[in-house]
């Protein structure tokens, strides 16, 4: 096993909270933007939309011929089958916490692991799936979350890592760091089906 300080590191995102999370395991990781176009398929499901996004994402960083290993990975929130994206804006973000207030949300977190150190690249891929239960919501109190935190570049309009956690009743998981965005779990796997040992 390689120790994961002595390997060439590739976060294939722009995501401040994915870099913060592979930080933990990778300080001096490397991250490049992949310049995908990530709008869904006319009648794509939410967790192949995830899948499909986080090796584009990890494919576009590798093509650049960069030899290292290269980390993509997407988050899709399905509302029964119904992708929520980011908002974008305040007015979306309190349309969408209306609308999983009371109710279930799946989150589909993929992760796609390309070893470029190799000819040809090895691709590993996984996906974690999150249940979340929302509380019961009113316009005020979703109104004074959002005003307080705002969450508009995440998906679900919350961020469960702050003060997004007051707004379930239950989280259900095999990886806490999944709704955050990057399942480390899964990727200490995939780095050792590489031979590269995280710790």
């Amino acid at each position: 096993m390689i120790p994961l300080a002595d390997v060439d590191l590739v976060l294939a995102s722009t995501s401040r909270y994915r870099r913060e999370l592979l930080a933990r395991l990778a300080p001096h990781c490397r991250q490049l933007a992949p310049g995908i176009d990530e709008t869904p398929l006319s009648g794509e499901h939410p967790v192949a939309l995830a899948g499909r996004l986080a090796e584009a994402k990890a494919r576009a960083v590798a093509a650049r011929g960069t030899g290292a290993i290269i980390i993509g990975s997407d988050q899709v929130a399905d509302l029964g089958g119904r992708i929520l994206g980011k908002p974008g804006s305040v007015e979306n973000a309190r349309t969408q916490l209306a609308a999983c207030a009371g109710r279930d949300v799946v989150f589909h977190t993929c992760i796609c692991l390309i070893d470029a150190r190799v000819e040809p690249a090895r691709v590993h891929t996984e996906t974690d799936t999150t249940h979340v239960r929302f509380r019961t919501l009113d316009a005020a109190g979703i109104a004074r979350y959002v005003e307080r935190e705002l969450a508009l570049d995440c998906a679900g309009s919350f961020k469960a890592e702050g003060l997004g956690i007051a707004l379930f009743e239950r989280i259900e998981s095999a990886d806490p760091t999944a709704l955050i965005g990057l399942p480390l779990i899964a990727l200490c796997r995939l780095l050792r089906e590489t031979g590269v040992e995280p710790v």
